[in-house]
């Protein structure tokens, strides 16, 4: 049985109940039917590529949600709001005009609403179901970010549910109280009613058509009839799912006072379910640290001809990284060792190059940057994955144009693995098969981080190895240099900057190599070696992968 859980990162759910405006201050709590079930839909147009409208499968599954009223289990919750005075664009004796607003939510902190179904569905709908829950953005306002799973219904306990329909005509007893929610008709239903409807309007049309050709002396023509019959038809949906899809704008102006297709529905809830008290304090649950996130880099207009070329790595890296430390510190100094690189007292960490590294990276191949990996092998803690995640845009071409960041993926590194196709591949040059690779390769530019010697500790393969020897990793066998003559990298490398912003000392040697490692025993990556090696270069990919 359809099963979701539901959890809000910003600990509020904001959603106005059908039927009132939003500055009456209600609360629809909790989230009703109608509401699911077009969240559902919208997320498989905007998340799963609807291109064609609603699949089989999904119908299949929108018309069983629709023959059945869900039941919630609940968080504890309060009602809190927040007021602004909205500019009308309007002036009044030389000042703008503004109007008064509220803003109402349900104050939940860090707790779960579960959502429960008791209707069985084909093993198409119920793989549809996990999909669309997985891919939910947001319930309600758009400001009611949700993380969502489909959980199996065999782990819900059936009285836990603090909200549940009214049937029978029963009272739940004291200490619950009656709300009324919009629930979608169902499907039969909503055909007979629709079949009557359409029936009634369009008797009405034939009348009116006669009517009129009568008063001119005609008959009406079949034309003028069946074009009347259209009209008269047009403000009833096809179906359910064609009713659950039109928006506000739809059905307002075919002057209906709720969607075609709702209905009002009683539920029971907990008393004390929503109170009415200053917002509860809820302690938030502290995330796990994880040892990457990889962020996806697009542009306002969508045209990957837009984004920054690969050569861009360094500064790139770097934006991103003022951004972040900027975003975790709200502006003010911030003790966060794996994005900072130092410690409490503010001296450089001495654990091998634990912290974060920023590495732009160009996974479909088109020489431009479509994602950063963000990789420490401290791992990045709470605080560090609130700043990523709360960070939507950084800049580019020296802070003019602005990119947009999404996270695409969070957890261990083999979790990476699991990308999906173009970008699969360049994922696994990055780590390397999962048994380690002995052949490794420049990705971006080696920088040596000391001058270079022909032998001895400050040779090529001297500070390679020397690298290597702080990351824990086994020597290097082999160092070759790529002549440019039989590298194409070796050649664009010539286009990347060396040099850092923002204060940080230059490398003191401006160039970049390309280089082959070849190590004795295998080895998994990501492996960065070298000046600028947290900002992208030193990047090496496992040859033949």
């Amino acid at each position: 049985m359809p099963t979701m859980r539901i959890r809000l990162p910003g600990g509020r759910y904001h959603a106005t109940p059908w039927g009132h405006h939003v500055n009456e201050g209600l609360i629809e709590w909790p989230p009703c039917p109608w509401r699911l079930l077009r969240a559902l839909i919208a997320t498989g147009y905007a998340k799963l590529h609807w291109d064609d409208g609603v699949p089989d499968a999904g119908r299949r599954l929108i018309e069983a949600l629709a023959e059945t009223l869900p039941q919630y289990r609940l968080p504890p919750g309060s009602g809190a709001h927040s007021r602004h005075y909205m500019p009308l664009g309007k002036l009044d004796k030389g000042r703008e005009k503004t109007t008064l607003v509220f803003d109402t939510w349900a104050n939940v902190g860090d707790g779960e609403i579960v959502i429960h179904w008791e209707c069985n569905v084909d093993e198409d709908a119920h793989e549809m179901f996990g999909h669309l829950v997985g891919n939910l953005g947001y319930l309600g306002r758009s400001e009611s970010w949700v993380t969502a799973e489909a959980v199996d219904d065999g782990s819900v306990a059936t009285r836990e549910f603090q909200a549940y329909p009214h049937v029978g005509g029963h009272h739940a007893g004291p200490g619950w109280e009656q709300v009324s929610l919009l629930a979608a008709e169902r499907p039969a239903e909503y055909d007979h009613w629709r079949q009557q409807a359409v029936s009634r309007a369009e008797e009405q049309a034939d009348a009116v058509t006669q009517q009129a050709a009568a008063s001119k002396g005609k008959k009406p023509t079949k034309a003028a009839i069946k074009k009347a019959r259209t009209k008269a038809g047009t403000p009833y949906p096809s179906d359910l799912l064609d009713a659950l899809q039109k928006d506000t704008a739809w059905w307002k102006g075919h002057n209906w006072s709720q969607p075609p297709g709702s209905r009002r529905v009683i539920y029971w809830r907990k008393a004390d379910a929503l109170q009415v008290s200053p917002p509860v304090q809820f302690s938030r649950r502290r995330a796990e640290p994880v040892a990457a996130m990889l962020l996806a880099v697009t542009t306002p207009s969508g045209r990957t001809s837009a984004l920054p070329r690969i050569s861009r790595t360094l500064p790139q890296a770097e934006l991103l990284h003022a951004a972040l430390i900027s975003q975790a510190g709200n502006g003010r100094a911030v003790a966060c060792p794996e994005l900072t690189g130092l410690d409490e007292q503010g001296r450089p960490l001495q654990e091998g190059h634990s912290h974060a590294h920023i590495l732009p990276v160009d996974l479909d191949r088109d020489q431009r940057i479509d994602h950063i990996l963000l990789y420490a092998p401290m791992g990045l803690s709470d605080l560090a994955q609130r700043a990523v995640r709360g960070l939507n845009r950084t800049w580019t071409k020296g802070g003019v144009g602005d990119l947009q960041l999404a996270v695409a993926g969070c957890g261990d590194l083999g979790g990476l693995r699991s990308i999906s196709e173009p970008y699969r591949q360049q994922i696994n040059a990055l780590l390397g098969p999962v048994k380690g690779c002995t052949c490794w390769v420049s990705q971006s530019p080696f920088v040596p981080p000391r001058h270079l010697k022909s032998k001895g500790k400050n040779s090529l393969s001297g500070q390679i190895n020397a690298e290597l020897a702080s990351r824990g990793l086994p020597p290097a066998v082999k160092v070759e240099v790529l002549p440019p003559a039989a590298s194409d990298k070796a050649r664009t490398f010539r286009l990347f900057p060396y040099s850092r912003r923002r204060g940080g000392n230059p490398p003191p040697v401006a160039m970049g190599l390309a280089v082959r490692l070849d190590f004795g025993t295998p080895i998994k990556g990501p492996l960065v070696l070298g000046y600028g090696c947290h900002f992208g270069l030193g990047l090496f990919v496992a040859e033949g992968v």
